[in-house]
Formats: C-alpha cells, sequence, structure tokens
C-alpha cells in the first residue's frame, strides 16, 4: 500500500471515529479498528470467532472492555446531540 491510500484509509477512520463517539483520538481509533474488525469477523466467520474467545479468554474480556466502552461514548454521544 502506498502512503497517500494509507493516510487517506486513516482519515476516513478517523472521521468515523469521531462520528461515532464525538472525539478522536489515536487511541480511540485503535479501539474503534479493533471493535470494527472483531464485530465483522463475529458475523463473517462466528466459528473462527468462538474459537479465539476460548483460547484467549483474557482477551475476550479485553475486548468486551473495549466494545463497552464503544457503546457508552457512542450513547453519550448521541445524547449529547439530542440537547
Amino acid at each position: 500500500m502506498d502512503n497517500q491510500f494509507q493516510a487517506q484509509v486513516d482519515a476516513l477512520v478517523e472521521k468515523y471515529t469521531e462520528l461515532l463517539l464525538g472525539k478522536s483520538s489515536p487511541e480511540l481509533k485503535e479501539k474503534v479498528k479493533i471493535w470494527v474488525l472483531y464485530t465483522y469477523m463475529a458475523k463473517s466467520m462466528p466459528p473462527l470467532v468462538k474459537h479465539w474467545n476460548e483460547k484467549f479468554p483474557e482477551a475476550k474480556e479485553q475486548m468486551k472492555a473495549i466494545i463497552n466502552e464503544i457503546k457508552e461514548l457512542n450513547e453519550q454521544h448521541r445524547n449529547n446531540k439530542k440537547r
């Protein structure tokens, strides 16, 4: 991949993070990337994700924490927009 494409994809992820959570930072962008990938994989290849969850229970707990954090930040952002 060339640098221009990489920068354009990064800008897309940054904007998505901002629209989803109301703010963006390098840490939040990385969490959103992980969340998007995990969610997609869970829908498209559930047995793979089930196997991963069983093999790495500590990572599964971290993933749950990331998912919950994104959900909470998204709900806060949506509630702030309604006001």
